[in-house]
């Protein structure tokens, strides 16, 4: 078993792409929560909620990353959005099998990903696209894509929304699908590939620096949100970081012990 970490409770996988993927294509729900999300989970329990319900997360806050390594002494294997897409369009069997569907933030993101995906040879009809509408915060159902995805039933389901959002309908999803695809929840990410954001250079976000690329190249937006993000330093000082390997190990002590125990 892999040294994975539950933080805040979830599931964060401690490999790279290969596990991600592995365990992608038995059924689960894939969730890259940011620095920003993860500093406001405590107050949006929606959110919060979508999070722990999914199967695993990657761990692609570098700020996250970065606490944890200074303070916990804790080193964790990054694996951003960005990171997890680029390997996913360039994986030989995605692109083989492009058995794909995306949700959509609108219809000319949809346009833009088709094209994207068609030219690196990942072959995706107009019609395996969503564009979602704008959701109500209060309660995030959509059942006429949960319709769609009974009928077309993809392998991999791809939700390219914003943090928030994407999390809840992933989890909508799940939870009301008779069989388990592979839900990605990166966001944005796959704006990144198509330019309709500035893209990250490959060493900036190996080296835990991708959100402060964003904030040179969109300071209006990112700006404010990051130093929301802050108060991550504060919650994550208090938060255990609880390593799954060492629970496995013990949990195997107190059954072997079990067994040497006289009746």
């Amino acid at each position: 078993m892999t040294n994975n970490y539950i933080i805040f409770g979830i599931p964060f996988i401690n490999g790279g792409y290969k596990e991600a993927i592995n365990n992608l294509k038995k059924g689960s729900l894939m969730v890259v929560p940011s620095g920003p999300g993860l500093s406001t989970i405590k107050d949006d329990k929606k959110y919060y909620d979508a999070l722990l319900n999914a199967d695993f997360a990657i761990p692609d806050s570098g700020f996250m990353l970065l606490i944890i390594r200074l303070f916990k002494r804790i080193k964790i294997n990054k694996l951003s959005g960005y990171a997890f897409l680029q390997s996913f369009f360039d994986d030989p069997e995605i692109k083989n099998d492009s058995d794909l569907f995306l949700v959509d933030p609108s219809s000319e993101d949809s346009k833009v990903n088709n094209l994207f995906l068609n030219e690196i040879g990942i072959t995706i009809n107009k019609s395996n696209h969503y564009c979602a509408p704008i959701y109500d915060k209060r309660e995030i159902i959509d059942y006429d894509l949960l319709d769609i995805i009974k009928d077309v039933k993809p392998k991999f389901i791809l939700i390219n929304l914003g943090g928030g959002v994407q999390e809840r309908l992933g989890s909508f999803l799940k939870n009301n699908l008779s069989y388990k695809p592979g839900i990605i929840c990166t966001g944005a990410a796959i704006a990144f590939f198509t330019g309709r954001q500035a893209n990250i250079p490959i060493w900036i976000d190996k080296i835990y620096f991708g959100w402060l690329w964003r904030c040179f190249s969109d300071p209006i937006n990112f700006i404010p949100r990051y130093l929301r993000a802050f108060k991550l330093y504060l919650v994550l000082l208090k938060e255990p970081i609880i390593e799954t390997e060492r629970i496995w190990k013990k949990l195997s002590l107190v059954v072997s012990q079990d067994k040497m125990d006289p009746i």
